[in-house]
């Protein structure tokens, strides 16, 4: 069983095992041995981004020393969003790209998460590899002499990117925009991207300090937005993350339009453009049951991945779709980047608003939301965690909720992947009956945790 990558990369609090310079220096080291060949020269050569967190230049500091030491020339692009990452290491032929962020997560967190050269997240094998040799006893080898990697400058780099996302829309109409940065990677990118547009656009939080990312601001807290979008009489707000590769909305009255909702949009458009390939998309156990509704009534196929981008991808990928992507608002356009993207996806969501000459809560509107809850629990150990999950008086608990439900809703119950959490999500025809089914759920995880903590 892995130790250290979770479902995207290794994360954890800044300078507290594993997010240390040591192990961040191992990873490098690590990363450049299983690397293949490298290129016509025979040199490896990876593509390395950071987001703004106040312990991003430290970890970066790290790697680019391990990866050196063991022969891999670096590329350092700097502050950039974790798609750039992605779309650059295709772009420039790397054999791998990294990215130093922990995503929508507070600024005392961190990670490191890779690319493959393909532009795609690390196999699991590869990540076993890379995992192995970090583990193992006794120092890895590394380079002397001409055999030390260099580093070089790719801060001029981000042109390519951003060029490519403009690329992806004919143009956009005149609409009044607000775009919230999260103090994170967009705030280096989104004012250079949208104002090649004629847009009429306002910035928040765009001012990054290290410990302001996501901060009150940002996909993950859309009241400061909100209020700006309704008192600013603008059309429509649009939030990215710590790394941009997630987006949501709110609509001209300040009303959340979600990654479900962005998709079913995005759908019927491609759809009308016979673009939409397999004639559907993929969401993941968490999306609403208002989506599938959605579905049903307009005859698209919706199929369902377990929560992570990756395991959306790997799904749209066998069954040949282009479209993909979670509530959360990470969203897959696959003919045009190989991972979420969120400032591509507030390019697509702007230019069909604008074509469509509607506004953004009659587009969103379409989609009707059944009302869902979600709580975490916090728990101690992946062991603790399986053994709440597994347990037979939740699995009791668990199917009497579903009787009082009575078809007109649903239950999950997951472990996250990247914290110390069990995630309880339910869904009702009313909001007190989401509420009393979390509850009781909720109170059973705590009590079989005191449980087995006795």
């Amino acid at each position: 069983m892995k130790k250290l990558f979770g479902t995207d990369g290794i994360r954890g609090k800044a300078n507290v095992y594993p997010i240390t310079p040591e192990l961040a220096l191992l990873v490098g080291k690590a990363t450049a041995l299983v690397l293949g060949a490298g290129g016509n020269d025979g040199r490896k050569r990876v593509v390395l981004g950071k987001d703004t967190r106040i312990s991003s230049d430290m970890l970066e500091a790290a790697l680019l020393a391990g990866l050196t030491a063991s022969g891999c020339d670096a590329v350092k692009l700097g502050v950039i969003p974790t798609p750039a990452v992605a779309y650059l290491t295709v772009r420039e032929h790397a054999d791998a790209g990294i990215v130093i962020s922990a995503s929508h997560n507070p600024f005392e967190h961190n990670g490191i998460k890779m690319f493959s050269s393909r532009g795609f997240k690390l196999s699991d094998e590869l990540e076993a590899n890379i995992e192995s040799l970090i583990l193992q006893e006794g120092e890895l080898p590394t380079k002397t002499h001409g055999e030390i990697g260099r580093i070089s400058d790719g801060a001029g780099l981000m042109d390519a990117y951003l060029d490519h996302l403009a690329s992806t829309v004919d143009g956009l109409k005149p609409i009044k925009v607000v775009f919230d940065c999260a103090n994170g990677a967009a705030s280096a990118t989104a004012r250079k991207l949208f104002s090649r547009f004629p847009l009429e656009a306002t910035y928040l939080s765009a001012d990054p300090d290290g410990v302001n990312i996501n901060d009150g601001c940002g996909s993950t807290h859309l009241g400061k937005l909100a209020k700006a979008v309704v008192d600013g009489g603008y059309d429509l707000g649009l939030a990215f993350d710590g790394d941009a590769d997630r987006c949501l909305a709110v609509d001209e009255k300040g009303k959340e339009i979600d990654g479900d909702q962005i998709m079913a949009v995005c759908a019927e458009y491609l759809t009308a453009q016979g673009k939409l390939r397999s004639e559907g998309f993929v969401a993941t156990v968490m999306s609403n049951l208002g989506l599938h509704k959605f579905c049903e009534e307009n005859h698209l196929k919706l199929l369902c991945a377990a929560v992570g981008d990756r395991n959306v991808l790997e799904l749209m990928q066998k069954e040949s779709m282009v479209l993909g992507g979670e509530q959360s608002g990470h969203i897959i356009f696959l003919e045009h980047m190989t991972t979420g993207d969120g400032q591509l996806a507030a390019l697509q969501f702007l230019s069909i608003l604008g074509q469509s000459g509607k506004k953004a809560s009659e587009l969103a509107g379409q989609i009707t939301h059944y009302p869902q809850l979600l709580q975490n629990v916090k728990v101690g150990s992946n062991e603790e965690k399986t053994a709440i999950l597994n347990s037979a008086e939740l699995a009791a608990i668990v199917a009497r909720e579903e009787e009082r439900l009575a078809g007109h809703g649903r239950i999950l119950l997951r472990a996250s992947g990247t914290e110390p959490l069990i995630r309880v999500m339910a869904e009702a025809d009313t909001q007190d009956l989401a509420e009393l089914v979390v509850k009781t759920l909720v109170q059973a995880v705590e009590n079989i945790q005191k449980i087995l903590n006795k």
